[in-house]
């Protein structure tokens, strides 16, 4: 065989082989199979908090379904917005995905960050919302909302309030309820569930407004809530008022879901909210988060997509009334 038929040749099945999907990277990662490793999990709150405790629990439930441990590892800090970091250095592949709260679609008008919450994730499924309040220890003067703003008029910059960040939904709904009132307190961050309430059990701030993981305190009788952001009474907990009963127009229950790295396949992300969704809807998940007064607040992965969208929308409008907007990331 002369060189030049040999060259022709070579040539050719070079050709053929490039056009075969399965021999080219690209192709490979497509037919490969998914999940063939653990998905890690990334809970922006510290270890024990109520939402780590459920999402741990769905992780496990989860797992089954995808043939593959869900590994939860926590990120707390910045207001719940740590994870954000990870996702958009991580590859869009399934393997690494995050909890979503509010506080994601607020950061980008209250200081500078480097990432976009709706153009850099690919959102999976929404799982909930959460219930907050205001809280006090058991022995407390305090008894009503009243008795928090009559405290700081009359004794300015005494009154400690401890929340699970700055710039989340309760430090948000505070300066509403204090500082367009004109009255002052001092804001104590901390950076999980179990910090703050020991904090207030232990009268080191006097007190505390958080999400419902308070609630085996209120009801062991070593905390009182005074109020709750719901649009409704609290079935748990049916004689607290809702701030809206109260007189102030604030209904916050912050929802929250799954989602992974811009980019992600629809065949992988089909796949795992198919295995989170059946975790949801085990009877064992919806009990633990009936613990922390929440119900469950399903959507699929379009209309999750179509919800951020509309939180994002939301926040900008909310901090452009309070003249907070310093432009999020194009």
């Amino acid at each position: 065989m002369n060189a030049g038929r040999r060259r022709l040749l070579v040539s050719a099945a070079a050709g053929a082989l490039t056009a075969l999907p399965f021999v080219n990277a690209a192709g490979a990662a497509r037919s490969e199979p998914f999940p063939i490793r653990p998905v890690m999990l990334w809970v922006p709150w510290a270890a024990g908090a109520a939402t780590d405790l459920s999402l741990r629990l769905l992780a496990e439930l989860a797992g089954p379904a995808l043939g593959q441990p869900v590994v939860v590892s926590n990120r707390p800090g910045a207001g719940g917005t740590m994870a954000m970091g990870l996702l958009t250095q991580s590859e869009p592949n399934g393997y690494t995905i995050a909890q979503i709260p509010q506080p994601v679609f607020r950061a980008p008008f209250t200081h500078k960050v480097q990432w976009d919450p709706v153009r850099d994730i690919t959102p999976i499924i929404q799982i909930s919302g959460v219930t907050f309040g205001v809280l006090v220890a058991s022995d407390s003067r305090f008894r009503s909302l009243d008795d928090l703003f009559a405290f700081a008029r009359d004794r300015p910059g005494e009154l400690s309030i401890a929340t699970n960040g700055v710039g989340t939904t309760p430090h948000l709904v505070l300066e509403t309820l204090f500082t367009e009132r004109g009255l002052r307190y001092i804001h104590v961050p901390y950076k999980g569930t179990s910090e703050l309430t020991l904090a207030v059990e232990s009268g080191q701030v006097l007190v505390g407004v958080n999400s419902s993981g308070f609630g085996p305190e209120v009801d062991a009788g070593r905390m009182r809530l005074l109020a709750t952001f719901s649009a409704r009474r609290s079935k748990r907990w049916p004689e607290v008022p809702t701030l809206q009963e109260l007189g102030f127009d604030i209904v916050a229950m912050s929802p929250y879901g799954l989602a992974g790295p811009r980019g992600v396949p629809p065949s992988v992300v089909a796949v795992l909210h198919d295995a989170f969704k059946k975790a949801m809807f085990d009877p064992r998940f919806i009990e633990d988060l009936a613990k922390y007064d929440q119900e469950l607040a399903y959507l699929g992965p379009a209309d999750y997509a179509r919800a951020c969208r509309a939180e994002f929308a939301k926040e900008r409008a909310a901090a452009e009334r309070l003249g907070g907007v310093r432009g999020a990331v194009n």
